[in-house]
């Protein structure tokens, strides 16, 4: 697996993309106000520079995520690596706290003034498909990585468990941003476990006490337990609006995109 770590995670994240992109298409929750083409070619293009930013990144520190979790095995570093545990059990828990640790930074990316501007990027997007999940300023990628390699070397767990969280991360970010129609009756059961795109795009909401809700991107069970739950947006999802100030075609151009959290 860890041999073919980079050809895994692209497949994977290739597949669900078409997966979802398709079943939106066939079922969409929403009318889009934005044409796709020029949406998905600024979204697209936002992680290309991601990409970059992260290779970037990897020529001064080698060891990211995957790379600190080998280190912090070598070096018998990290919570995990002073217990003998199953590897089913620690390979769970390591994918629960690292969820935990995202759902806090995504809280933090509201409550903290300098991330905030930031984290618009990803909120101005003027309609919410599943392009929006991959549409983060390269300079919050660049932190949230930091993070995570903090926390691997805290709590050691296995490569093969940060790239089944990676997985379930990137899966589970497009499953709830998609423009998807859940029977009813479904999404009740799914967001028991997992945030649905109902529950998310309350997220989008543009007024602030929606959008100070529903962090979570893959379990629910952090927004239930921390009080930041809001099961329905107060407008219904067919008339509620989304993005933020911006309701023109601004969000849709890249150098507009990537130069917002300098405004």
């Amino acid at each position: 697996m860890l041999e073919n770590e980079l050809l895994i995670r692209v497949s994977v994240f290739i597949g669900l993309f078409a997966l979802l992109a398709g079943l939106e298409s066939l079922w969409p929750r929403r009318q889009r106000t934005h044409a796709r083409r020029r949406r998905w070619a600024t979204n697209w293009a936002i992680v290309i520079v991601d990409s970059v930013a992260l290779r970037a990144m990897a020529v001064f520190m080698p060891l990211l995520a995957v790379g600190a979790a080998m280190d912090a095995y070598r070096l018998e570093l990290g919570a995990l690596n002073s217990l003998d545990w199953p590897f089913w059990l620690e390979t769970l828990l390591a994918v629960l706290i690292l969820d935990f640790v995202i759902w806090g930074q995504h809280l933090a990316t509201h409550k903290i003034p300098v991330l905030w501007r930031l984290h618009r990027v990803h909120h101005a997007d003027v309609d919410i498909d599943v392009t929006t999940a991959i549409r983060f300023h390269p300079i919050e990628v660049a932190l949230s990585m930091l993070l995570k390699i903090a926390t691997v070397y805290l709590l050691g767990p296995s490569a093969v468990a940060v790239i089944l969280f990676e997985i379930i991360l990137n899966g589970t970010a497009m499953f709830n941003h998609a423009n998807l129609r859940l029977p009813l009756w479904l999404d009740r059961i799914v967001r028991l476990v997992l945030v649905t795109p109902d529950m998310h795009r309350v997220h989008h909401s543009i007024h602030r006490s929606e959008h100070d809700a529903n962090y979570g991107f893959a379990l629910s069970v952090w927004d239930r337990a921390f009080g930041t739950y809001i099961a329905q947006p107060a407008a219904g999802h067919a008339e509620m609006k989304t993005g933020l100030e911006w309701r023109d075609d601004r969000p849709t151009r890249l150098g507009w995109s990537l130069w917002l959290p300098f405004k």
